[in-house]
C-alpha cells in the first residue's frame, strides 16, 4: 500500500563510478565529520584502502574509506570529465555541477564512487532540465516531473525490497542468452545519473525557470495504480506504437505498461512479421513523428539535437563488419554470419528474441537492449527493426528511439504543444493511473 510522507527524502545518485581518480572543485565551503571547512580545487584517488582526498596544492586533506563532504550555505562542487550517455551513440564527457553533498566511496575493487546527496524535489528539477529542453512546454514539463518522482519512489521502493527477494535479471542457457538492465542493480547509491536510471546532469542544465516551476506546481505529486506508486518509465520516441513492458523487462504485466497508439487515431498493434515489415517501412501519423526542426528545437536538450531520423532509421553495414561488431559485444565467435530472424516481437513492432545464426555458432539473444547492444558498436535506435542480406551486406530499417515503454517524450511533448494539459498526457500513456499528492 501506498504512505503517505511528511516530507519528501534525500537520496543518493551514483555521478562517477569506478575511477581511480578523481578531480573537482568546491564553490563556497563544505564540511567534514573529522576536519575543517574546505574549499576550492581537489582530487581524490584511491590509496592503501583508503580514499584519500587532496587540496590543489597537492596537501593531503584527510584519507577513509568512506569520505562526506556536507555543503554550507549556497555551496556546490564541480566534477570533472563525466560521462554522460554511456555506452550510448552520443557518449562523450563533460564537466559537471552540483548542489548538495558530495560522498566519496572506496569499492571493493579499489576504485572511487563519486555520489551526490540532495534533496528529492532539487533531484527532479535537474533531471527535468536534463532529460528535455526546459523551454519546452509547460505541460509536458509538469507531466515529467510526475512520471519521474514516480518512477523514482517506486525504485526506491523495489530496491528495498529486493534486498529481501533478489530480482534476477538475466536467463542464461546454452545457445540463448536473455539479459535485461533493470535499475535495482546500482549497490552504493540509489540511481546513477545517466540514461540507465534519469539523465542527471547538474545545476548547469537549468537554464529556465519553468522546470523550476513544473517541479514546485507538482510537489509531492505521483501516478498512482491501485493505491500503489507507479514504475512509470519512459523513452524518447516510440516510433507511433508503444510497447509492453515484458518486452524489455522481466516477465510480468504491468497493466498501467502496456502498448497504446501514440496517435489520435487507432494503429493496430504488430503481431507478425509481414505486419512489422509494412509498420516499420511505413510513415504512419504520429505524435512523435515530427520533422518540425524548430519544434524539436524547443524539445530536445543539445545533446539529443545530434540524433537524426529517430523515427525512422536505417543502418547498414558489411558483413565483415557486423561479424565484428557481434564478436566484440557478445564474446561469440559466429563465423560467417549467416542470417538474423526475428523470433519474438512486441506490439510496437520490438524484438524481444532474436536469432543470431553462424557458420560456427547460433544463439538466440534478448531482451531488446540487450539486442541493440549486440548490432551496433554503441546501439541501435530500437529493436524494431527488420533485416534484410544483400551481396555481403545487411541492412537495419528500424522505428523508435529507446525501448518504447511508458511515455513517449517526443509524442508528449508534441500533445503538450496542441494543447494537452499534464494529466491528459499522463492518462494517454499509462493506462487507468490516478494522480495523487503524497507528500
Amino acid at each position: 500500500m501506498m504512505e503517505s510522507m511528511n516530507s519528501p527524502p534525500k537520496i543518493t545518485v551514483g555521478i562517477m563510478d569506478q575511477r581511480a581518480e578523481i578531480f573537482g572543485h568546491l564553490s563556497g565551503y563544505f564540511f567534514g565529520g573529522e576536519f575543517g571547512p574546505v574549499s576550492g580545487m581537489l582530487s581524490a584517488k584511491a590509496e592503501s584502502g583508503r580514499v584519500v582526498l587532496f587540496d590543489e596544492t597537492g596537501h593531503e586533506i584527510f584519507r577513509s574509506p568512506l569520505i562526506k563532504l556536507i555543503a554550507g550555505k549556497s555551496s556546490f562542487f564541480s566534477l570533472c570529465h563525466v560521462t554522460i550517455g554511456n555506452r550510448f551513440h552520443w557518449e562523450k564527457t563533460e564537466d559537471q555541477t552540483f548542489q548538495g553533498d558530495l560522498i566519496l566511496r572506496l569499492r571493493k575493487d579499489g576504485t572511487i564512487c563519486a555520489i551526490n546527496e540532495i534533496p528529492l524535489e532539487d533531484y527532479l528539477t535537474s533531471v527535468i532540465s536534463s532529460e528535455m529542453n526546459p523551454a519546452a512546454p509547460f505541460e509536458f514539463l509538469k507531466a515529467h516531473a510526475i512520471l519521474s518522482r514516480s518512477w523514482l519512489l517506486s525504485a526506491l521502493d523495489r530496491k528495498k525490497k529486493s534486498k529481501d527477494t533478489p530480482i534476477s535479471t538475466e536467463k542464461i542457457t546454452e545457445g540463448e542468452r536473455i539479459r535485461w538492465y533493470d535499475r535495482t542493480d546500482h549497490d552504493l547509491f540509489d540511481v546513477c545519473a545517466d540514461d540507465h536510471c534519469q539523465r542527471y546532469q547538474g545545476i548547469q542544465k537549468i537554464l529556465s525557470i519553468q522546470a523550476e516551476e513544473a517541479v514546485r506546481q507538482t510537489h509531492g505529486m505521483v501516478m498512482t495504480y491501485q493505491d500503489e506508486v507507479c514504475d512509470a518509465r519512459y523513452s524518447k520516441a516510440c516510433g507511433g506504437i508503444t510497447e509492453n513492458f515484458d518486452t524489455a523487462w522481466n516477465d510480468t504485466r504491468v497493466p498501467y505498461l502496456t502498448s497504446i497508439s501514440d496517435a489520435s487515431i487507432l494503429h493496430q498493434p504488430i503481431h507478425t512479421e509481414k505486419e512489422a515489415t509494412a509498420w516499420i517501412l511505413s510513415v504512419p501519423n504520429a505524435y512523435c513523428n515530427t520533422r518540425d526542426e524548430r519544434l524539436l528545437e524547443i524539445i530536445l536538450p543539445g545533446v539529443d539535437l545530434e540524433t537524426r531520423d529517430y523515427f525512422r532509421w536505417r543502418v547498414e553495414y558489411s558483413r565483415t563488419e557486423l561479424e565484428e561488431i557481434l564478436q566484440e559485444k557478445s564474446g561469440v565467435d559466429f563465423g560467417t554470419l549467416k542470417e538474423i530472424i526475428p523470433l519474438r516481437r512486441g506490439p510496437s513492432g520490438r524484438i524481444s528474441r532474436l536469432k543470431i545464426a553462424g557458420s560456427k555458432k547460433q544463439v538466440v539473444v534478448g531482451k531488446e537492449l540487450e539486442i541493440r547492444r549486440w548490432l551496433s558498436r554503441s546501439h541501435l535506435y530500437s529493436s524494431a527493426f527488420t533485416v534484410t542480406a544483400e551481396a555481403e551486406r545487411f541492412i537495419f530499417h528500424g522505428a523508435g528511439w529507446g525501448h518504447g515503454v511508458g511515455l513517449c517524450q517526443i509524442g508528449a511533448a508534441v500533445m503538450a504543444i496542441q494543447g494537452f494539459s499534464a494529466e491528459e498526457i499522463l492518462r494517454h500513456y499509462f493506462t487507468g493511473v490516478e494522480i495523487k499528492k503524497i507528500y
